[in-house]
């Protein structure tokens, strides 16, 4: 006796189709599961026996073997539990298999029969619909993710009970739907704002450059100066999140197991900020089977790298590819794992060890030895990736009380953030890039060419503070970016010399 069930695995962010076969024959009681199964799958055997028993059914005396197809891929999580038992009570023609070809089938089985939450829901719900099945069966608690995916009926189960009475017939259950409209409706969704940040003007206008090209920055300043408060509200002025942005931002926190019970969709752009003890492989992402680390969950959204230079050396270099190629490609001896990587970094530092380097109200201690070591903690290729450099003093009384003073809003900045945004998705329509940050060289030089006063700021400032070609094309950008604010078609003397002082790192470093 032979049944079949489909269900479905999770390879990065992307799900693919597992045929599970169930072949009951005659000898002595056995239960072998083939396929390349991984140690949780092994053990389903305890928890599929114990819970059909205790939902009231027979379980078979005979020899079972499960195998999962394909056979070459390692198999991996609790998720086949479910498909697993439907699978033998199928075969023992307590099911019919007609009823469960439509289906695919995932979930985690409780010794008395509770269907459990699995990781990667979403996922598994849209490889289900371009796979062509007419439904899914998921634990209740995975109901909202998958019900986004529209033209596809997700059916709820709580039980291994209720499942197999509704494959029997002898039970409805409604398939779940969300209307996506009102999650991106959301009234205040980060709950801060630009508006309550006072004075910092020149840190809040590079900020405002970043958000509008997409580029990465750092802030140095004093402890208190605000350099925290200013990160955590960079989500707000950024553009909303689309429709497929937040699906692949909700597909990474459904693998990861972030995603909240009652949350069906994640419409606001992450904002992360891992401490400084974070290992490589929490950054980057690893472990014995790759999980996401922080740089793909921060992914259409914000890394926040508070005290960079007390992270270690090594966490903060493995950086770099993800910074260049905008995904991490994590490889192990039986297989290589992509996930995305597209976040903006802000980074944050003191001038020095103590802190205050250059404020006016406290004298700094550190000799300069111990200057040029803390900062050469954070290396040069490192810097170069990050586009802004920008100084963020401490706030003077008057501003800090809001004397006479109306901060901008989110909102208000915002607005302008996203018509330069449009500016460049019409630039770049035709290539598959969407920011100003994202460009190549061959792009750079088409899109951001000087005239001859620009030139000749540009000459100057190589010369002056020694850019890289690197940091030379990072100029350029961000030059392009504020010349999109301005809404004028060419690079001005004007956009390039504001561009190039936001490189305060390369000053300090020629000075």
């Amino acid at each position: 006796m032979l049944a079949r069930i489909f269900s479905s695995a999770v390879i990065g962010i992307d799900a693919y189709i597992i045929e599970v076969e169930v072949d009951l024959t005659n000898g002595l009681p056995s239960f072998a599961t083939v396929g390349l199964p991984e140690a949780a799958v092994k053990e389903s055997k305890e928890r599929v026996k114990s819970a059909i028993q205790n939902s009231g059914y027979s379980f078979p005396d005979d020899r079972i073997t499960v195998n999962l197809a394909p056979a070459n891929i390692k198999k991996e999580g609790t998720g086949f539990d479910l498909p697993i038992a439907l699978g033998i009570l199928t075969a023992t023609r307590l099911i019919v298999q007609e009823r469960v070809d439509g289906f695919l089938v995932l979930g985690e089985l409780a010794l008395d029969g509770r269907i459990k939450p699995v990781n990667g829901s979403l996922p598994m719900a849209i490889a289900a619909r371009a796979a062509g099945y007419r439904g899914i069966l998921v634990p209740y608690e995975n109901r909202l993710e998958a019900s986004v995916i529209s033209d596809l009926d997700v059916i709820p189960v709580q039980n291994l009970s209720q499942a197999i009475e509704y494959l029997r017939g002898n039970q409805n259950i409604e398939p779940v739907r969300t209307d996506i409209d009102p999650l991106f409706r959301r009234q205040d969704p980060y709950g801060v704002d630009f508006g309550e940040v006072m004075g910092q003007e020149y840190a809040k206008r590079a900020l405002e450059i970043a958000a509008s090209g997409a580029h990465n920055v750092i802030m140095v300043g004093p402890p208190g100066s605000g350099k925290t408060m200013l990160a955590k509200r960079l989500p707000t002025i950024l553009p909303p999140l689309g429709f497929e942005e937040a699906i692949e931002t909700t597909k990474i926190f459904s693998v990861a197991g972030m995603l909240p019970k009652d949350q069906a969709l994640i419409t606001t752009r992450p904002f992360r900020s891992p401490h400084h003890t974070i290992s490589d492989a929490g950054l980057i992402g690893g472990g014995h089977y790759p999980r996401p680390g922080e740089v793909s969950i921060a992914t259409n959204g914000v890394l926040f790298l508070d005290e960079l230079p007390e992270f270690k050396k090594h966490v903060l270099e493995v950086l770099r590819q993800p910074l260049e190629d905008e995904k991490v490609t994590i490889s192990r001896a039986s297989m290589a794992i992509t996930y995305p990587a597209r976040f903006m970094l802000v980074a944050a530092m003191n001038p020095c060890p103590c802190g205050y380097l250059s404020d006016p109200k406290h004298e700094c201690k550190c000799s300069a030895h111990q200057i040029q070591r803390y900062r050469s903690r954070i290396s040069g290729p490192l810097i170069d990736r990050i586009d802004i450099h920008i100084e963020v003093p401490a706030v003077p009384y008057k501003k800090l009380m809001g004397a006479g003073f109306d901060a901008e809003t989110s909102d208000a900045i915002r607005s302008r953030v996203c018509k330069a945004r449009a500016i460049q998705q019409e630039r770049f329509r035709s290539s598959s890039i969407h920011c100003n940050a994202h460009m190549g060289s061959r792009l750079i030089r088409k899109h951001c060419r000087l005239d001859a006063e620009g030139v000749s700021l540009m000459e100057g400032a190589i010369d002056r503070l020694g850019l890289s070609a690197r940091a030379f094309n990072r100029v350029l950008k961000i030059a392009r970016t504020i010349a999109d604010l301005d809404g004028t078609t060419n690079i001005e003397a004007d956009h390039v010399f504001e561009a190039i002082q936001y490189r305060t790192l390369d000053r300090s470093n020629n000075k």
